[in-house]
C-alpha cells in the first residue's frame, strides 16, 4: 500500500483518538493517557517476563467487555497503576464507562486498562511517603488530552532508559492512499539497546521515513552472540519495560485486534536488541476506533494492517529515544 506519515506523525493521526501527558520532572516520572472519542475495541499482547498491568485479563476475546474507555501508560512500577484510578474517577464522574443497564444512582464503570514501567531507580526524587504522585498525574494527563502531544522525555517516558541510554516516549503514524490510518505510541524503558553497538545508529534505521529520527543511516549488524555492551547489563538499573499501543481507524473484532497487537510486537523486536527478556515487561495494546471497514479478504487485509502497525511501532520507539537524547543525556 502506498502512503506516508500523517500530519502529526503521531497517535492522533488515527481518527477518533486523543492523547495527553502528565509529567513530574522533579520525580522523573509521568503518565500518558490515550482517550478514544467513543469506547473503542481493545486487545493486548504481553511478551515480557516481568509485566505490570491492570485490567488486561478483561481484554481477552472470550470475556464480556470488548471496548475500553481509555488506556493508561505510566512510570512508577507498581505505584504507577494508581494512575488509572485517577483517570477512571474523572471519567466515571462524567458518565463515561461500561454499564450492563442504566440505573438511577448507580455509577458506570470506566474500563481503563493500563501498563507500567520501572523508573524508580533513575535518580528522581521518590521520597513521596504514602502519597505517590500517580493518581494526580493520571488526572493531569487526562485533563491535557488533545489532538497532538510532545514526544521524548515526557509522560510515561519521562524517567525511562533504553539500555544504557536515555529512553523516552515516541509516536509514529502511517496513512495509506485509500484512507487506512495506523499509529503507535511507545514508552521505551528497555533492557536492550536501541542502537547498533558502538554507534548511535538505530536498529530501526531500515524503517525510518525521511529523517524522523536523525537520518543516521543503516549500520552493520553484529553477531547475535552474547549481549551488546550498551544494554542494562552494565547499567545501574535492572528493571525494564517497553509499554506500547498501536491504533487504527479500521473496524476490528477483539480477536482481530489481538492479532494486530501480536504482529506489532515484531516492531518492538526490530527496534530493540534484545527484546522480550525475562526482566522486561513488554506490553502492546491494540485499539480500533471502528471508522473504516476491514476490506475483503479480511485475512489478507489484517496481515497488511499488522505489518503497518509493526513498522509504526519500530519507528515510534526510535523517535522516542531520539527525541529524548538532548533532554536527558
Amino acid at each position: 500500500m502506498t502512503g506516508k506519515p500523517g500530519p502529526t506523525n503521531g497517535l492522533c493521526d488515527v481518527s477518533g483518538l486523543k492523547i495527553g501527558h502528565g509529567t513530574d520532572h522533579k520525580v522523573k516520572t509521568g503518565v500518558t493517557v490515550i482517550l478514544p472519542n467513543e469506547a473503542a475495541v481493545c486487545a493486548v499482547d504481553v511478551r515480557g517476563g516481568g509485566p505490570g498491568t491492570r485490567e488486561t485479563d478483561l481484554l481477552s476475546p472470550e470475556t464480556m467487555v470488548e471496548k475500553v474507555t481509555a488506556v493508561v501508560l505510566a512510570g512508577g512500577s507498581v505505584y504507577g497503576l494508581a494512575a488509572a484510578d485517577g483517570v477512571a474517577a474523572m471519567l466515571g464522574a462524567k458518565g463515561q464507562g461500561f454499564s450492563l443497564m442504566k440505573m438511577p444512582g448507580v455509577p458506570v464503570s470506566p474500563i481503563v486498562p493500563s501498563a507500567i514501567l520501572y523508573d524508580l531507580a533513575n535518580g528522581g526524587d521518590k521520597d513521596w511517603g504514602e502519597t505517590p504522585p500517580y493518581n494526580a498525574l493520571g488526572r493531569a494527563a487526562l485533563a491535557a488530552v488533545g489532538e497532538s502531544a510532545e514526544i521524548g522525555a515526557i509522560g510515561a517516558g519521562a524517567g525511562a532508559k533504553a539500555g544504557a541510554y536515555a529512553g523516552g516516549l515516541g509516536m509514529a503514524s502511517f496513512v495509506t492512499s485509500d484512507g487506512i490510518e495506523v499509529a503507535a505510541v511507545a514508552a521505551v524503558n528497555s533492557f536492550g539497546s536501541p542502537y547498533m553497538p558502538g554507534t548511535k545508529q538505530f536498529w530501526a534505521a531500515p524503517f525510518e521515513i525521511g529523517t524522523e529520527f536523525g537520518g543516521r543511516g543503516i549500520g552493520k549488524a553484529s553477531s547475535a552472540s552474547g549481549f551488546p555492551p550498551d544494554t542494562k547489563l552494565g547499567a545501574p538499573s535492572g528493571a525494564n519495560t517497553t509499554i506500547c499501543l498501536v491504533a487504527t481507524n479500521v473496524t476490528l473484532s477483539q480477536a482481530e485486534a489481538k492479532r494486530l497487537a501480536i504482529m506489532a510486537q515484531d516492531g518492538l523486536a526490530r527496534a530493540i536488541r534484545p527484546a522480550h527478556a525475562p526482566t522486561d515487561g513488554d506490553v502492546v495494546f491494540a485499539l480500533s476506533t471502528g471508522i473504516k471497514d476491514l476490506a475483503e479478504p479480511k485475512t489478507l487485509s489484517l496481515t497488511q494492517l499488522g505489518s503497518m502497525a509493526g513498522d509504526c511501532l519500530t519507528r515510534a520507539i526510535a523517535r522516542g529515544v531520539y527525541a529524548a537524547e538532548e533532554t536527558k543525556e
